[in-house]
């Protein structure tokens, strides 16, 4: 089996730039020996941008989105900051895709969020035409319909394929899913899956869903580190996490994170931890995440723990952990795993 690789994640932006700690810390993981490093977007910092720089003052890690979302640009546009991304950095782009969701997608790009799986199927087989400039691309797709002909329409445009020959026709793509169709679609369709959580002891939630992934797919889960011999300390962190994204990421209606833990075995909790957080009792709501489940998805605990348990992760299909921290912390996982 595989050794693991490590990639360093650096999310999206609070309320400031980070300025060059992001540049920093990368270069740290490269030197380090990191496969690759991932910035995110949500409403705040575009992806690509704070890769294209990072790009620019590192040499060999590859560069991922993690994720660039659907609705934030079309899927042309996304396969020319992809070409141009790869061939400035000279072949190491990776582009994540993802949904979102609906309060992102109604209430931010202002587009509907209709049927987000054959979204995806039409998005990716475009940027896949783009890429490989076989011949000049078109869509007869619901969404995406190239060359344009609806309301509004002048009747003039033409199909058209990149001026730019791209460096790699095959550039990865990998995509941010958690829905059981999704999640299909991805090992069919893409290169990689961006899970949010996964469990090493849970192997059975996805085993049917990833059972048709080509050779080589790539499985890359954000994991949250916290290495302390106090364990109720170090899982602190990750059910804050939990108890926010299961809470208040997502309408009481619809929260595909509430529902992913739901699927993973524990209903009730994801039930009574959003309910807590709708209530505004957000300290309780993280109360109410469960200890197993923290542990289950994250790398917690003394030094010899956390070891042991990365022969866990060693031991699934998963490829990669998406990790994020200082330098310190960064060279002291590089030791126990690479």
């Amino acid at each position: 089996m595989a050794k693991l690789k490590l990639g360093l994640q650096l999310g999206y932006w609070g309320a400031l730039c980070p300025g060059e700690n992001h540049t920093l810390l990368a270069q740290e993981a490269e030197n380090l020996g990191y496969d690759s490093v991932w910035t995110a977007e949500s409403w705040g910092n575009d992806c690509f941008t704070p890769l294209a720089w990072i790009g620019a003052q590192t040499s060999s890690i590859r560069l991922g989105t993690s994720v660039a979302q659907l609705s934030a640009r079309t899927p042309t546009a996304c396969a020319m900051a992809t070409l141009a991304l790869d061939a400035l950095s000279g072949g190491r782009m990776v582009l994540g895709l993802g949904v979102s969701g609906p309060q992102v997608v109604e209430g931010w790009y202002g587009q509907p969020y209709s049927k987000p799986v054959t979204r995806t199927r039409e998005y990716v087989s475009i940027v896949r035409q783009v890429l490989a400039r076989n011949a000049p691309v078109t869509n007869d797709g619901e969404f995406y319909p190239l060359p344009y002909n609806g309301p509004g329409s002048w009747g003039m445009g033409k199909p058209l394929k990149p001026i730019t020959h791209p460096l790699r026709a095959d550039v990865p793509i990998f995509i941010g899913a958690e829905g059981p169709k999704n999640v299909t679609q991805t090992a069919e369709i893409a290169d990689g899956w961006l899970p949010l959580y996964y469990s090493p002891y849970r192997q059975e939630v996805y085993a049917d869903q990833i059972a048709g992934a080509r050779e080589g797919f790539e499985i890359c889960p954000t994991v949250m580190v916290n290495i302390n011999d106090d364990l109720e300390a170090a899982l602190y962190p990750v059910k804050a996490m939990l108890g926010f994204y299961i809470g208040g990421m997502g309408s009481a209606k619809r929260n595909f994170h509430k529902e992913l833990m739901a699927r993973m075995g524990f209903p009730d909790e994801a039930e009574q931890i959003q309910s807590l957080f709708f209530q505004g009792k957000r300290d309780e709501a993280i109360a109410a995440v469960p200890d197993a489940f923290a542990d289950e998805i994250s790398l917690c605990g003394p030094r010899d723990r956390v070891r042991e348990k990365i022969q866990d992760w060693e031991n699934s299909p998963v490829t990669s952990l998406l990790v994020n921290g200082d330098e310190d912390f960064l060279r002291d996982l590089a030791e126990l795993v690479l």
